[in-house]
């Protein structure tokens, strides 16, 4: 790894450890834990109130992503999910509720402070099926064909090594497997310059792929079927989106 991208790791895990702190300390408080983004582009506020309300408050308010990936995974009882980057784990908890009890839901993380409070989270939510891995999501710590569906909220586009991240994503997934990831990606007209200009890194837009960068990334991992659907733009010609893939059977 470069020191650029190794600058850059560095950059994004600190500012999540951050995160993670902050929600920890504030939860201490009288008022609870508060939000760490108030973005109306990001955060909590793109999940359902019913979904929020079924969480445990400190879960909620770590929620940094762009979008709600349980909610277009199609997820079914008694499937293995893996949730890239699950910070306090909203969407791990979440995908836990929807693949019952014989399913089981993976979360990676690289950031210490985010692990702990998603152990917390975990806990405080009472699940049992539920189970937390620290790792990079270059290098997943799963083995091969193990799982039915990868998720992820807006982190694949932190990756300076995205076609490493597609290709783990491809192999720990089952044959016939299938992604279900929000992300913010751009206009294939925007250079890599003009995305920097419109947010830093760790806010998720100056790493992001074009339209046509990610779905080429995805196949050339040998993913099929690939959908690449923005839901709203987050700056100009920045756009949060669903990608949805299939491991051919």
């Amino acid at each position: 790894m470069s020191e650029s991208s190794t600058d850059l790791r560095e950059v994004v895990r600190q500012r999540y450890a951050a995160a993670a702190v902050q929600v920890t300390d504030s939860g201490t408080t009288c008022c609870g834990p508060q939000p760490v983004e108030t973005d109306e582009n990001f955060g909590s506020t793109l999940y359902a109130a019913d979904d929020r309300d079924a969480l445990p408050a400190e879960a909620v308010a770590a929620s940094l992503g762009c979008g709600n990936p349980t909610a277009v995974a199609q997820l079914n009882e008694g499937e293995r999910v893996l949730d890239l980057g699950s910070g306090g784990g909203i969407d791990v908890l979440l995908s836990a509720r929807r693949v019952g009890p014989t399913g089981k839901a993976y979360g990676l993380d690289m950031t210490e402070e985010m692990l702990a409070l998603a152990l917390a989270n975990t806990a405080r939510a009472g699940a049992t099926n539920v189970e937390f891995l620290k790792g990079d999501i270059e290098a997943i710590p799963l083995p091969a064909s193990t799982i039915d569906v990868v998720i992820s909220n807006c982190v694949i586009n932190l990756s300076t090594d995205k076609s490493a991240v597609f290709a783990e994503t491809f192999r720990v997934l089952k044959p016939g497997g299938r992604i279900g990831v929000s992300d913010v990606v751009s206009d294939d007209g925007l250079t890599p310059e003009q995305r920097a200009e419109r947010g830093s890194y760790v806010g998720c837009i100056a790493g992001a792929l074009s339209f046509t960068e990610y779905q080429e990334g995805l196949e050339a991992a040998g993913f099929t079927a690939v959908e690449i659907t923005p839901t709203h733009e987050v700056a100009d010609g920045m756009h949060s989106a669903i990608v949805r893939a299939v491991k051919p059977a």
